[in-house]
């Protein structure tokens, strides 16, 4: 009924409220072992939206779903009386509902609510998609997310993955002694990462600050204040492309433990993943195209120069010349900067011949010192980092590395930073003096993490975009 008619009526279409008793699946799970054709005295009140209606003379039947399931309402003209049958009738697909009424079971086995009384708790004056074809169309999926997760299961059942997920990361971390803590979001210096930050500005301090690129440099300064284990689960921001493993905000966890090193973080690791996967899907087994992995297994490791030599039929290793490197990235047509070095050509060589194919789990280990401007050198290969990344179905869900905690190093390596950002790489980062005086008064050995919440969601969910998981991805402006 259109809202205008409704008023008219005395109707009001948006009420301010309605006390339900029980949600649809608490129903299901009390009256699991009704008989069909029973029926009960017991009195609820639910409510959510409905999805289909059945008009059958003087009853109707009706689909009421909330976010815990759905039900069936049985409506009849004998025990509602008339008019109240006839305004239910008039309810159409996607109105919001609260239903008051006693529990049965159909004679066809179907769980319900013999309705007696009801009211209108919000009118839908938009159509739902057609249920035969729903919504398919990704654009629109994506942009209008409140319409997919209306009408698309699955679209439903990704986020909550991701919610139970999150959840698991949470209470794994809590009980290894971990504390959740808050940094900022706007940063004076954009660091913890290579990437091109967002920018703004503060009116009131007439200062320039940019979003986030990484949780990592402020992580760190509450390791030196003596909190020992933290972690963060927070929104980031790089202002690059767009892909299906890319949005310009994302969602990291990043973890600091003193008195580790990257073993140890390599270890939590695997608990984490592993153990979200159980939460999530009651499984460790989950689909990478066609294959199934077991997270549960040990996870191998492998150096990064020994993958790439493999790929390339030539050993490579960031102390031989820059110029052979460019050599091997123009025979593959890969693109190359003149400053860069040894180990960032490497890194691009690897990117391009070895990283879509490692189906994992696996840990990549070693990235050269030039990529890696905030890990601590190999104890054993100077040329080489304490550093790892997971990769599992040819994507990076994390890195990780033995923290490098000296203060003059560091310094050298935010320089070197700085050089390449004058040298036009706007990813660079630059000489954070804050985090440097932090250094100062003294980091302990320690061990860091950052996980792409994203992307093991994408995993666990069995999905190839992060456009699924992510509620509302960044998407251009629609036409108009």
């Amino acid at each position: 009924m259109p809202l205008r008619r409704l008023r008219q009526a005395g109707t009001d279409p948006y009420p301010y409220r309605f006390d339900r008793t029980h949600t649809l699946g608490e129903l299901r799970a009390r009256y699991s072992d009704l008989e069909p054709g029973a029926e009960t005295e017991d009195r609820v009140r639910v409510a959510g939206r409905l999805m289909l209606l059945r008009r059958q003379g003087k009853l109707t039947f009706a689909t009421m779903r909330d976010r815990s399931g759905e039900l069936q309402l049985f409506a009849s003209r004998g025990v509602m009386g008339e008019t109240a049958h006839e305004a239910f009738d008039r309810l159409d697909l996607g109105d919001w509902v609260g239903a008051e009424g006693t529990v049965m079971v159909t004679r066809k086995g179907e769980l319900s609510v013999k309705v007696d009384g009801f009211v209108l708790l919000a009118k839908a004056v938009r159509p739902l998609p057609d249920k035969w074809k729903g919504l398919s169309d990704t654009d629109t999926r994506y942009r209008q997310r409140y319409t997919d997760l209306i009408v698309n299961d699955e679209a439903r059942q990704v986020f909550e993955v991701r919610h139970a997920l999150v959840t698991s990361f949470r209470s794994t971390l809590a009980a290894h002694g971990f504390v959740e803590v808050e940094t900022p979001i706007l940063h004076l210096e954009a660091g913890g990462a290579h990437a091109r930050p967002f920018t703004t500005h503060h009116n009131t301090l007439d200062l320039d600050l940019h979003l986030r690129i990484a949780l990592e440099l402020h992580l760190k300064r509450l390791i030196v204040g003596g909190l020992e284990r933290v972690f963060e689960i927070g929104r980031v921001f790089r202002n690059e492309g767009l892909s299906t493993r890319h949005n310009p905000e994302f969602t990291m966890l990043e973890l600091y433990q003193a008195f580790a090193d990257y073993t140890d973080v390599m270890t939590i690791t695997e608990t984490l993943v592993t153990q979200g996967a159980r939460d999530a899907l009651d499984t460790t087994i989950v689909s990478i195209g066609d294959e199934k992995v077991d997270l549960a297994r040990p996870w191998p490791r492998a150096r990064m120069t020994d993958l790439t030599s493999e790929a390339l039929g030539e050993e490579v290793h960031p102390s031989m010349p820059a110029a052979r490197l460019r050599d091997l990235a123009d025979a593959r047509n890969i693109h190359w900067q003149p400053h860069w070095g040894a180990g960032k050509l490497i890194e691009e060589l690897f990117e391009a011949t070895v990283e879509d194919g490692l189906a994992g789990p696996l840990f990549v280990t070693g990235h050269p010192v030039e990529i890696s401007p905030l890990a601590r050198v190999d104890r054993h290969e100077p040329h080489l980092t304490e550093r790892f990344e997971l990769y599992v179905g040819g994507r990076e869900l994390a890195n990780g590395y033995s923290e490098l905690n000296d203060p003059v190093e560091q310094r050298q390596r935010f320089e070197d930073e700085q050089r390449a950002k004058e040298a036009g790489d706007l990813g660079a980062g630059s000489v954070d003096e804050d985090y440097l005086r932090a250094l100062e008064y003294g980091l302990p050995p320690t061990g860091g993490l950052g996980i792409g919440v994203d992307r093991v969601a994408m995993l666990l969910a069995g999905v190839t975009t992060i456009k699924e998981v992510i509620l509302f991805p960044t998407l251009r402006p629609e036409a108009t």
